[in-house]
C-alpha cells in the first residue's frame, strides 16, 4: 500500500519528500552511497576524512581490506559521467590521504584499494554503480 504524505501518494521509500529536497546533492549521495555499502556488506569505520590538504568520502572495510570510497553524484549525465570527474588529480590527493589515515591507524600492512561510488539521477530514476578498485 503506498504511504500518503501531504496529499501526495509517495510509493517508495526513495522518492524525493521535501526535507530532502534541502540536503545538498553531494551529501545525499555519501548518504545513499553508504546505506548501499553497508548492505552489501562492507563496514563503514570513516565519513569525510580530511587529511593532506584532501578528503575521503567514505573509508570502509570489506574482507580484510581497507577501502578508501570516493561518492560523486550527478542530476543528470549533461557535463559528463560521475567517475569521469576522479581524474589523475583527484586520485593523488585521494591517495595522499589515504596514505595518511594508514600510517595514523597503523594499517600500512593491510590490503588497501579505491572505490568510487557513481550516482547519476533522482528518485526513481537515480542510478548507483560501485565501481571497485577504480584505481
Amino acid at each position: 500500500m503506498p504511504y500518503v504524505y501531504a496529499g501526495d501518494i509517495v510509493d517508495r521509500w526513495y522518492e524525493e519528500l521535501p526535507w530532502r529536497k534541502r540536503v545538498p546533492l553531494g551529501k545525499r549521495g555519501e548518504q545513499i552511497a553508504a546505506r548501499y555499502l553497508r548492505r552489501i556488506g562492507y563496514l563503514i569505520i570513516a565519513r569525510n576524512y580530511r587529511a593532506a590538504g584532501a578528503e575521503v568520502d567514505l573509508i570502509a572495510i570489506e574482507d580484510k581490506t581497507v577501502v578508501f570510497v570516493e561518492v560523486k553524484a550527478r542530476a543528470g549525465t549533461d557535463l559528463g559521467r560521475p567517475e569521469e570527474a576522479v581524474d589523475e588529480r583527484k586520485q593523488e590527493r585521494i591517495r595522499r590521504a589515504a596514505q595518511v589515515y594508514a600510517t595514523r591507524h597503523r594499517v600500512l600492512e593491510v590490503p588497501m584499494r579505491f572505490d568510487v561510488v557513481a550516482i547519476t539521477g533522482a528518485g526513481r530514476h537515480r542510478r548507483l554503480e560501485l565501481i571497485r578498485d577504480a584505481f
